[in-house]
């Protein structure tokens, strides 16, 4: 580990200012992900900005009756708030899927936004990386690339995003609030995170000094009945092959809205924005989300070794449609 100085903001101003005028310093509050890059030296920063302890840690309600989440509220607080267990199933559950309670208990919002692909390639200095050194060559496209992408990828990296909570904010059509140099902005959360493309170091549209303030969820009443499926290898705390956030609001028997979106499959969360729109007015039913499902995964450009992630997925699909068609629950 580098050596790096250690500076406790005293507030978004300073943080944002400090990290402007240094373009190697780095933003830290709970560092579940950034003590471990800074451990195999694939993050050297010149220096530690704590946030950890400035006025972003609040969930409240907003006018127009979504919730507004400061960046610094832990994983396990938004989980655990009853309006986002009530309005917003679907995002307790995809962060309770993810990591051990005492990760959840530290992890904050905002960091889990910026958490960095867990390839093995791109963790191990012993191989070249794209991602980690623009221009070295990406070995998982033609090495063991079994839980890599199979949308959006290019000849420069296939690694996908790592998150479950970043899956359910983007079916949610959450927007990121963020501070900068420049002052304060919106993006939309489909516009966020990025695909590698010839630059495959940015993983998101945020702009030197800028620092994520909150995140907020627009009303969608439907979302009550939302699901999330993790399909992975193992119960306990992996990451997903495939997963599928998805909420369907019914007319009678016809879908009047829905939202879907899949993880493990991209380097961003995936928007199936076609399926989406076949889905609306069809009666909800097997045959309906079969076709969906087949729609959604049109594209899809599996490796050597990931090719059964497009059966998963559109299994995946299938039965999380089917669930919140049902009134929601657990999938």
């Amino acid at each position: 580990m580098n050596n790096f100085t250690y500076i406790r903001a005293a507030s978004v101003k300073d943080a944002v200012q400090r990290a402007t005028a240094d373009k190697d310093a780095m933003f830290i509050a709970g560092g579940t992900n950034l003590v471990d890059r800074l451990k195999v030296f694939l993050d050297e920063p010149s220096q530690l900005i704590d946030i950890s302890r400035l006025q972003m840690q609040r969930i409240e309600r907003m006018p127009n009756g979504g919730l507004r989440l400061g960046s610094l509220v832990s994983n396990t607080a938004v989980a655990d708030h009853a309006d986002v267990r009530r309005d917003y199933p679907l995002l307790s559950r995809a962060i309770l899927s993810g990591a051990s309670q005492q990760i959840r208990n530290m992890a904050t919002l905002g960091g889990n936004l910026l958490q960095r692909t867990r390839c093995p390639y791109y963790y191990d200095t012993a191989f070249p990386c794209n991602k980690r050194e623009p221009g070295t060559g990406c070995p998982a496209a033609t090495g063991i690339n079994r839980m890599h992408a199979i949308f959006g990828a290019s000849d420069q990296c296939v690694a996908v995003h790592p998150s479950d909570m970043c899956v359910a904010l983007a079916a949610l059509d959450a927007v990121v609030d963020v501070e900068g140099p420049k002052g304060k902005r919106q993006i939309p959360f489909a516009d966020f995170h990025r695909l590698p493309g010839n630059a495959p170091q940015r993983d998101t549209n945020l702009e030197m000094g800028e620092l994520i303030a909150a995140v907020s969820l627009p009303p969608v009443p439907f979302a009550k009945s939302g699901v999330y499926l993790k399909l992975r290898d193992r119960t306990s705390y992996a990451f997903a092959l495939v997963s599928v956030a998805a909420a369907v609001d019914l007319e009678g028997d016809n879908i009047k809205d829905v939202r879907l979106a899949m993880g493990g499959v991209a380097h961003k969360p995936w928007r199936p924005t076609e399926a989406e729109k076949f889905l609306i007015g069809k009666p909800a039913n097997a045959a309906t989300f079969q076709q969906a499902a087949e729609i959604a995964l049109r594209g899809a450009k599996p490796l050597a070794h990931n090719g059964f992630k497009i059966e998963l997925a559109k299994r995946a699909i299938r039965r999380a449609l089917t669930v919140s068609a049902k009134g929601g629950g657990v999938v």
